[in-house]
């Protein structure tokens, strides 16, 4: 891209001393041969000053954009994010000690619970025992299994 964008401007550069050393040299004056020569030198100069400053243009343009790139690059590849492994570890550890003392909370919330069904459902089996030894001694006749079951579900 450069080499023909530079190939370019000589061409054109070539172009402008052709036409201005043709226009110098078919001026209608009285213009002697020294003169024709001076000014197709200026124009010379004057092509060469131009063709300096292009390719001054293009190697800025090409530096800015070669540095813009190199930040892109630079900012692209640098890391973001920091770890630090101590922090991490150390918030691992605080959540997992979290996490324990919630599960044990939780477990002996359920142990509490379970404890006072347990309870209850020996209570209600003592109520019934003490109940059916009371009817089994009056009586002799055999207590029917229904009734066992609706004094068990009280």
């Amino acid at each position: 891209m450069i080499s023909s964008l530079s190939s370019s401007l000589l061409r054109r550069a070539a172009v402008v001393v052709l036409v201005f050393g043709a226009l110098a040299a078919c001026q209608k004056n009285d213009a002697s041969a020294g003169q024709a020569a001076g000014k197709l030198n200026d124009a010379a100069q004057f092509a060469g000053q131009k063709l300096d400053q292009a390719a001054s243009y293009v190697g800025q343009q090409i530096d800015a954009t070669k540095n813009a790139a190199q930040q892109n690059l630079d900012s692209a590849s640098a890391p973001s994010i920091t770890i630090d492994p101590s922090a991490l570890a150390s918030s691992a550890q605080a959540n997992l000690q979290n996490a324990a003392s919630a599960a044990s909370a939780q477990l002996g919330k359920a142990a509490s619970i379970t404890g006072q069904g347990l309870e209850t459902a020996g209570r209600k089996l003592q109520a019934w025992s003490a109940q059916n030894a009371g009817t089994s001694a009056s009586s002799s006749a055999p207590a029917d299994s229904s009734d066992a079951q609706k004094q068990m579900d009280k």
